[in-house]
C-alpha cells in the first residue's frame, strides 16, 4: 500500500505561487488559499489536521494553538525574511524547522529604502502635489527647499544583509554612515562601507537619516517611542521598511506635528493596514503600501527558496534557511 502524500497549504496565492507548486510537486500536494488577501483563522483551522508543511507570508500568524491541532505538521516555510508571525520558540518545542528567504530581496528592499529616502529627502510627493493640483505657475527658487544628502550622516540600525545593502548604496551619495544594532558588523564590512558602530541613542543624535532595519522582536518593540524620536535632529528624516511595530506610530506622528523631525518614509505600519490617525494627512511622509521586496526578482526568489526549503525538510534534509537550527535532525512525519 503506497504512503499518503504530504500536503503543504500556502496562506496567500502569492506571485510566483506556481513556482512553489512545481517545486514541491514531486514530494507533496500542494494547495493554496484562494487569493493574496489573509486567509480566515477558521479557514485555516479546518486544513491543519492534514499538513505536514505551511507556507505562511510574514504577516500571516503561525501560532502555538495552531500547530497543536495540525499534528503531522513537519516544517513552517515562511514566504519571507521576517518571521516574527510564527512562534518558533512553540515550533522549537515541537521539533518543527522554521525557515524564511533571506538574501533573495536584499536588493529590492534596499532600492525601496532608497526611493523612499530620496522622496522624503526632496519632498518629492508635495511636489507632485502642487503640480498635480494645478497650483505650478512656474519657477521660484523658495519652492520646497529639501534635504541635500552629500556629507550627512546615515544612520542604520540594523546592519545586517538590508542594512549593508542601503549602506553601499549611500556611498554613492556621499554620505557617512553610522550604525547600532544587536551585534557589531564584521570588521571586513565595516572597512568596506565606512561604517562606525555607535550606541544607539548617539546614533539618534547624530544622524541626518535613520533608516530601520532591525527584526521585530520583544526588545525592538517600539524601540523608537516618544523619547527616543525627540533626541532625534529637527531637520532629520526617518525611514522604516522593516517592521511598523518598532516604531510608535502614534508618537511618530506627534513628532511630525510638532516639527520635532522633518519628515518621514514609512513601507511598514504599526497596525497594517491601519495608519495611526493623523498620519496619511502630514504631508511630510511618504507612505508606501508594504511594498519593499516587490520586484518580480525578488518575488520569484522568495516563492522558490520557500519551496525548496519545505522539501527540504519534508525529504529529511536540513533546510537552507533554517531559523531554529537547535530542532535539526527535526521530528519523524
Amino acid at each position: 500500500m503506497m504512503a499518503e502524500r504530504p500536503h503543504v497549504f500556502v496562506f496567500r496565492k502569492v506571485l510566483f505561487h506556481e513556482r512553489i507548486a512545481e517545486i514541491l510537486a514531486p514530494v507533496a500536494d500542494v494547495s493554496f488559499h484562494d487569493t493574496e488577501d489573509p486567509p480566515a483563522e477558521a479557514a485555516v483551522r479546518a486544513r491543519l489536521p492534514g499538513v505536514a508543511g505551511l507556507i505562511p507570508s510574514s504577516l500571516d500568524p503561525v501560532t502555538a494553538p495552531m500547530m497543536a491541532a495540525a499534528p503531522g505538521l513537519r516544517v513552517v516555510g515562511n514566504y519571507g525574511v521576517g518571521y516574527n508571525n510564527v512562534d518558533v520558540a512553540a515550533a522549537t518545542a515541537r521539533r518543527i524547522p522554521v525557515t524564511n528567504t533571506p538574501g533573495v530581496l536584499t536588493e529590492a528592499t534596499a532600492d525601496t529604502t532608497w526611493t523612499l529616502l530620496l522622496a522624503a529627502a526632496r519632498r518629492a510627493v508635495e511636489a507632485d502635489a502642487y503640480v498635480r493640483a494645478g497650483t505650478f505657475d512656474g519657477w521660484r527658487g523658495s519652492l520646497f527647499p529639501g534635504m541635500e544628502l552629500n556629507g550627512k550622516a546615515l544612520g542604520i540600525i540594523g546592519l545586517g544583509l538590508i542594512g549593508q545593502a542601503v549602506a553601499r548604496r549611500a556611498l554613492g551619495f556621499g554620505m557617512r554612515v553610522i550604525y547600532a544594532g544587536r551585534r557589531r558588523a564584521a570588521p571586513e564590512a565595516e572597512r568596506a562601507l565606512g561604517a562606525r558602530c555607535v550606541p544607539l541613542e548617539d546614533l539618534l543624535r547624530q544622524a541626518d537619516v535613520v533608516s530601520l532595519h532591525c527584526p521585530l522582536t520583544p526588545e525592538t518593540r517600539h524601540l523608537l517611542d516618544a523619547r527616543r524620536l525627540a533626541l532625534m535632529k529637527p531637520t532629520a528624516l526617518l525611514i522604516n521598511t522593516a517592521r511598523g511595530p518598532v516604531v510608535d506610530e502614534r508618537a511618530l506622528v506627534e513628532a511630525l506635528r510638532a516639527r520635532r523631525i522633518a519628515g518621514a518614509g514609512l513601507d511598514v505600519y504599526e497596525e497594517e493596514p491601519t495608519l495611526a490617525p493623523g498620519l496619511a494627512e502630514l504631508p511630510t511622509v511618504v507612505l508606501f503600501p508594504h511594498i519593499g521586496s516587490s520586484t518580480l526578482e525578488a518575488r520569484e526568489g522568495m516563492a522558490r527558496l520557500a519551496a525548496e526549503n519545505v522539501r527540504a525538510a519534508l525529504e529529511g534534509r536540513r533546510p537552507p534557511n533554517l531559523v531554529n537550527p537547535q530542532v535539526w535532525p527535526a521530528a519523524g512525519p
